[in-house]
């Protein structure tokens, strides 16, 4: 019997056959959100926000005990990181939350290098109309995330702060 090596997710592996860029550093823990959040709203769509803050805020310098000359532990962040919040308020559904937050880092990798190394925090600020989407993970609303998605970024990277 011979073992079928797997991916851990089919959405890396199709983003991997697409040639999406990986390196974003993803937001991980409240403090990073919540520093992002604090920094000014930079563009914003009907459905979704996009905030951002220098990344000397999301990653505070850590007091080591290291000797100088010593490689720092700190992630070198050249493309900056990025977050996503979609809220229980506006998508019931787990099913949905995560196809939407999917496709934010898939779109973001698009992005990555027309925007500032900065931390950055997409939000869904409302609803997308169950009446229009029945299904909680249609074709249809991904691609309608997708559109809108590519708008936020497309509109970020011509912001004069945000734009690399």
């Amino acid at each position: 019997m011979r073992a079928v090596q797997r991916a851990a997710s089919a959405w890396l592996s199709n983003l991997a056959r697409a040639g999406a860029v990986l390196d974003v550093q993803r937001l991980k823990t409240r403090p990073q959100f919540q520093a992002a959040l604090a920094g000014p709203l930079g563009v914003r769509t009907a459905h979704f926000a996009l905030h951002s803050c220098e990344l000397a805020l999301v990653y505070p310098p850590k007091i080591s005990d290291a000797m100088p000359g010593e490689a720092s532990t700190e992630p070198a962040l050249k493309e900056g990181a990025l977050g996503a919040m979609v809220p229980k308020r506006w998508a019931k559904r787990a099913v949905t939350r995560n196809a939407i937050k999917r496709q934010i880092y898939a779109v973001s990798a698009q992005f990555a290098s027309q925007l500032r190394p900065r931390g950055h925090v997409v939000r869904l600020r409302a609803g997308f109309d169950r009446k229009e989407f029945i299904s909680a993970s249609s074709e249809q609303l991904k691609s309608a995330v997708r559109a809108e998605l590519i708008d936020l970024f497309t509109r970020a990277s011509a912001h004069p702060q945000l734009r690399a």
